[in-house]
């Protein structure tokens, strides 16, 4: 284990100066957190119950932060950290911008590092906070009383840390792939996705490393009790008893025994009649997604995958049809309203919407699906909401980087952030497209607010775009989650895989091989009612941890020290 750092800093020493002129950390110390971080991507998809290594790695960085001198060299292991993670986890957007977008190489890769660059801002972020509100920013000098893990300490870190991640998937439109939480689907926090969401499942996961930290601390015998306010400046340190690790690890395992005993609550009930549902999964290439030859074939195939027998609700993928819908062919159009009609199946395909003005010209392009009813001439429409930057909007100042690519329609409209459900049945539907699944707060609150809430989700997607990389692995992972926190069933139909029914406690029930043609049969339980995560979103998680972290600013070691040093200077004046 690291050794610790110091609680406080010597009188006159800054911040600053402790991070310059106090113990340095050699630079072992960031490619050691550097490396971690590339090691957590193995935490997730499709690695099977990562989240115990996640638990593991979680520990190290805590630890590994104990070691850090001020807010500075701890922004730099929280960043280290972050960046081998997201630059081993995301490398997939290296294949979308050189293999698909057509990016020279060195560009791709370059585009990589600095977008891993920027989110590893965030890691940064939450430790350089951890670092200021536990105290030792202020208070901790590496020649000074040695730091000791504490409860305000483990606090501060889970807060921290939740708060880092919210703001990585909400600043910018946000990119919150690869939360902490994601990983812990099949481990044994996942219990907590319902009560709290993802964030609020990092934030636990975050909490036990820092208890386990503590705990392993003060069974080392090594790390001295850091001095309490009431002590004098440079009171005789004193052994801490291994007796008092029981605590803190106590807690962290009864922590991790809660959230597989949630796991275990049912938080919504059986809904309306089951869904035999089939999801289409074309294996067009992307390189012939938009080739006039490739159009023909897609419209053709799906054609025939439709009608080749009912169900309650075919699913197609993403663009499925990839023209305007004005511009469907005519023979697809009207044998799917046909099949439709005969055989009382519901259809939702993806095609592109558009509005057509009187000179002719097309404007607000969007990335639509629409809905069939039978017996019904009326088309159910969803058009996307949260948009993929450069993919499908265009960021301020950024089209010199969308023109180093050839993506086609590359500045779409955004739909409406809550769109009512499409009705299969007497069972409401909830659709999403592409990356849309990834933000979990948006599909609470779709469920919060239709007046008829949904009782299952579908997400169809295309991506094609990252080639056969652990992309689909980890876009599967996350519609996981979206089913943990929701307490309902997740439909997912794409374009290369990963095509699979989830139920509603998370398990995947039913998969295509991905690069195949094929449909996925499958029937599926609606439910109702809401989860506490559906009732707060993100609220709840917000909430405990400002308030925490205000705490921790408040209370910290650093400022009871030194309003009690200033007390007794003053004390010792009068007298």
């Amino acid at each position: 284990m690291a050794e610790p750092i110091s609680s406080r800093l010597r009188r006159g020493v800054t911040p600053a100066a402790a991070d310059s002129s106090g113990r340095a950390l050699p630079l072992w110390h960031y490619l050691a957190a550097l490396a971690a971080g590339a090691l957590n991507t193995l935490s997730f998809a499709p690695t099977p119950h990562g989240g115990w290594l996640e638990i593991a790695l979680f520990v190290f960085l805590y630890a590994w932060l104990t070691r850090t001198t001020g807010w500075k060299s701890a922004a730099l292991t929280g960043g280290a950290f972050g960046f081998g993670n997201f630059v081993t986890g995301v490398w997939w957007l290296y294949v979308s911008m050189h293999d698909y977008g057509g990016m020279a190489a060195p560009l791709a890769g370059a585009a990589l590092v600095l977008f891993s660059l920027y989110l590893a801002v965030y890691p940064a972020f939450s430790a350089g906070l951890w670092s200021f509100c536990a105290g030792h920013a202020r208070n901790g000098n590496a020649s000074d009383l040695p730091f000791s893990s504490t409860w305000h300490g483990a606090f501060a870190f889970a807060s921290a840390w939740a708060l880092g991640e919210w703001l990585r998937g909400t600043v910018f439109t946000g990119f919150p792939w690869l939360a902490s939480g994601y990983a812990q689907v099949d481990g044994p926090l996942a219990g907590f996705a319902p009560v709290a969401g993802v964030y609020g499942v990092g934030w636990v996961l975050a909490l036990v490393g820092g208890l386990i930290v503590q705990a392993l601390a003060q069974l080392r015998g090594g790390p001295l009790a850091a001095p309490s306010p009431q002590s004098s400046p440079h009171p005789a340190p004193q052994r801490v008893r291994p007796a008092r690790a029981i605590l803190p690890a106590v807690v962290a395992v009864a922590v991790m025994a809660i959230g597989v005993l949630l796991s275990q609550v049912t938080w919504t009930l059986p809904a309306n009649a089951p869904l035999a549902v089939r999801l289409l999964q074309g294996n067009v290439k992307q390189e012939m997604k938009f080739d006039p030859v490739g159009i023909t074939a897609a419209i053709a195939m799906y054609q025939q995958m439709i009608t080749e027998k009912p169900a309650d609700l075919i699913v197609t993928p993403e663009t499925a049809i990839p023209v305007l819908v004005q511009q469907v062919p005519v023979e697809f159009a009207r044998a799917v309203r046909q099949f439709s009609d005969t055989t009382g199946t519901s259809i939702l395909f993806g095609a592109i919407g558009g509005t057509i003005t009187p000179e002719g010209q097309v404007v607000d392009y969007t990335n639509s699906l629409y809905g069939i009813t039978p017996n019904s001439r009326d088309l159910f429409r969803y058009d996307k909401h949260h948009l993929v930057p450069f993919g499908e909007f265009v960021p301020w100042g950024f089209r010199w980087f969308v023109n180093l690519m050839s993506i086609p329609l590359g500045d779409f409209a955004r739909g409406a952030p809550v769109q009512k459900p499409f009705m299969v049945h007497n069972q409401p539907v909830d659709v999403d497209i592409c990356y849309e699944d990834i933000f979990g707060e948006e599909i609470a609150r779709s469920l919060r607010e239709n007046a008829v809430p949904a009782g299952v989700l579908v997400n169809t997607t295309n991506l094609a775009w990252f080639g056969n990389t652990i992309a689909l692995d980890q876009h599967l992972q996350i519609a996981r989650m979206r089913s943990l926190e929701t307490g309902r069933p997740m439909l997912r139909a794409t374009n290369t895989g990963a095509t699979a029914a989830i139920d509603a406690h998370g398990k995947v029930i039913g998969r295509l091989p991905v690069f195949t043609v094929g449909s996925l049969d499958v029937a599926i339980q609606g439910t109702s009612g809401n989860t506490p995560y559906v009732t707060s979103g993100n609220n709840t998680v917000l909430a405990v941890s400002l308030i925490l972290l205000a705490f921790g600013f408040a209370f910290s070691p650093g400022r009871v020290s030194k309003k009690n040093g200033n007390a007794g200077k003053n004390g010792s004046a009068r007298s």
